[in-house]
């Protein structure tokens, strides 16, 4: 008649028919009273059966309703219903399971007794009100306290019958509590302090059972807990073990709900009231401990972990959990984890946005946002000197306690010792830090690592579109610059990426490299120079032009280059005759390095078709200039002529498979 018959009467009991009836596996729940079959709620294809049952009745429907598997999910102090219930299956032949309470986390304030006399005894010898939250079927121990009648305020179901008996045992008035549980830890809290309460008496009934809620109640009110222990030890899985045998034995495919969760900045208040909702629905949550435990409740598995690839193989390997949340800080679109896991997860996991870090920053710096350049320098590189540069308003989220003091360290040594920095720590937690300095007063400022900046540049300049500083703008002294028009031209056939790895072989005066720096602002730039003064002059330019990503190399190629990481762009200005062995260098650190080579000489053009040839690149162009520019004679206007340049580049593309 029923595949499965659940003793219920207890959290653990619903949760495992609402879990098979969800499945259409046909179940009965079994609970001892009337009141037991309205308690849980909606159970959608679970029969339900009230009434008590000694052993041979338990045997009677048993036989009656040939259930493959009996599950145990009576109270963990019911134990001579759970005597019965083995028995009864034992005599039947009927597989039994026995479903555990996971137990609650002890603490060292608490007090421990073996027994309910024992609490009696030991509260005999105290002062103070106590909150007693065993029941009615313990109370009368409790009359044994001399003045129980104005200490104990005993908790217990709103039922006539139990009201009525309490009575009789002398508990009435604000002394006599009716209301059906589990409680929260706030509603113990108030409790507590109504009653002005010293103590708190509880059985250690599991998290199921609101034990954590009422410890934490108790330690918050600096109220002792006293704990009566568990009369028995048990074998037997908790629900969770539960669920996966029963997916393994009725061959359930498992398809939980996943939900990824953007908490906002931390605190509580940031959550929203979807978030909330999801978080109590959850019975796994998985997160960086920080994420988690802010949002973590009694009762729920959490898993500390961040790693995309980590999350889905948990995920993967437990089909017990049947709602897993998933939850990432500030928001799941802003610099955040969502976008990967999202790639491993299934179209119908759920995404709840959060609260962003940005948008809690600028409203309570009582700025938009809507025009500041959004960014993230938290674990990755960021050249968050060059958005400064170019734009009036840079966010940014940032990574360590030291990246404040070194941001404004740069900007002054830039000459931007005058930006405003809005400074926000710790944010929406109550040590929340929020304040605004200039670059110049920040200097050697350490924080805390949970920070973002807001840089306000009001002498910010555009950047320009296209290729072509003019040459009067760069510093200049005795070493040999690529002119303007040239620079152009060999820019343009680098076709640089903002994230390229570039070198700048034989640097000069670093005209071209600054250029790249600034084109490739989200890469990186090697100036390699064997000159002092033009190294000098490199590192000038640098200066001038706020090229924080460019890095000036003394040396000679090719072995300067060795060291350095491996190029996705170079241009070749200088060789020092060593043509062919850089070269060589350059397409074994990256085989499908873009190569611009600049060639005043016909034997460095000779060398470097030769270079072509050896190296088999299958993407090769040749460009001869010709640039004049005018000069005034008098009134009239002159055209002088430049040395005339070839430019080579070259690549390899690997065939794709």
């Amino acid at each position: 008649m029923y595949k499965v018959l659940v003793f219920a009467g207890t959290t653990e009991g619903y949760e495992l028919c609402r879990f098979l009836g969800k499945q259409k596996i046909s179940v009965c729940a079994l609970v001892a009273t009337e009141y037991g079959t309205r308690s849980p709620g909606e159970l959608p294809g679970v029969a339900l059966h009230a009434g008590r049952m000694d052993e041979s009745q338990m045997e009677a429907f048993i036989q009656e309703t040939s259930p493959e598997l009996v599950l145990d999910a009576t109270h963990p102090y019911a134990a001579e219903v759970t005597k019965n219930i083995r028995e009864a299956c034992d005599n039947k032949n009927t597989e039994y399971v026995r479903i555990l309470r996971a137990q609650g986390k002890h603490e060292d304030q608490a007090v421990y007794t073996e027994s309910i006399q024992d609490a009696v005894e030991y509260l005999k010898g105290t002062r103070g009100n106590i909150l007693l939250t065993t029941g009615s079927k313990e109370l009368l121990a409790f009359t044994g306290l001399p003045d129980y009648r104005e200490r104990v305020y005993a908790r217990v179901l709103s039922l006539p019958s139990v009201i009525s008996a309490c009575k009789e045992m002398g508990f009435e008035g604000k002394h006599l509590i009716g209301m059906q549980g589990p409680f929260s830890r706030e509603l113990n809290e108030a409790m507590l302090r109504q009653f002005q309460c010293d103590f708190l008496v509880t059985k250690d009934t599991g998290m199921a059972g609101g034990f954590q809620e009422k410890i934490d109640a108790a330690l918050n009110c600096h109220a002792v807990p006293v704990i009566i222990g568990r009369p028995i030890k048990e074998q037997g899985l908790t629900v969770l073990e539960c669920k996966r045998f029963l997916q393994k034995r009725f061959q359930i495919v498992a398809k939980p709900k996943v939900t990824v969760l953007g908490i906002g900045m931390g605190s509580e208040e940031t959550l929203t009231i979807q978030g909330k909702r999801a978080v109590q629905e959850a019975d796994l949550v998985i997160g960086a401990r920080r994420m988690a435990d802010s949002v973590g409740m009694p009762g729920q598995k959490v898993v500390y972990e961040y790693r995309s690839e980590a999350i889905l193989k948990y995920i993967e390997e437990h089909p017990e959990f049947e709602n897993i949340l998933i939850v990432l800080s500030g928001d799941v679109g802003f610099y955040s984890g969502a976008k990967k896991l999202l790639e491993g997860l299934g179209s119908d996991t759920q995404v709840i946005c959060g609260i962003s870090s940005v948008v809690y920053f600028m409203s309570r710096i009582h700025m938009s946002w809507e025009d500041a350049k959004l960014l993230s320098a938290h674990g990755k590189n960021c050249n968050l000197i060059h958005y400064i540069c170019h734009y009036r308003k840079v966010f940014a989220i940032l990574g360590s306690g030291r990246e404040i003091g070194n941001l404004a360290a740069k900007l002054v040594s830039y000459g931007m010792s005058d930006v405003m920095l809005y400074v926000g720590e710790k944010l929406s937690y109550p040590e929340e830090k929020i304040f605004a300095k200039t670059a110049g007063e920040l200097i050697g400022y350490e924080g805390d690592a949970l920070c973002v900046v807001c840089a306000c540049n009001p002498k910010a300049k555009p950047m320009l579109l296209v290729y072509g500083i003019r040459d009067e703008e760069f510093i200049r002294g005795k070493a040999p610059m690529t002119k303007e028009e040239i620079r152009t031209v060999s820019l343009s056939k680098l076709q640089l990426p903002k994230d390229a790895i570039c070198y700048d072989v034989g640097a000069g005066t670093g005209s071209l490299s600054v250029e790249m720096a600034l084109r490739a602002f989200d890469g990186e730039v090697y100036a390699i120079e064997k000159k002092d003064e033009a190294a000098e002059l490199i590192h000038e330019n640098k200066m001038k032009f706020a090229a924080d990503n460019l890095e000036v190399i003394k040396g000679e190629a090719p072995e300067a280059l060795k060291s350095l990481p491996a190029p996705t762009h170079v241009f070749i200005g200088g060789s020092s005759g060593n043509l062919s062995q850089i070269v060589d260098l350059l397409m074994e650190k990256n085989p499908e390095v873009r190569i611009v080579i600049n060639c005043i000489t016909l034997e460095t053009v000779g060398e470097a078709l030769q270079v072509i040839k050896n190296q088999q690149f299958t993407e090769t162009d040749i460009v001869q200039i010709s640039a004049a520019r005018s000069k005034e004679i008098g009134r009239y206007h002159m055209m002088m002529g430049e040395n005339p340049i070839y430019i080579i580049t070259c690549q390899k593309r690997e065939e794709k498979k």
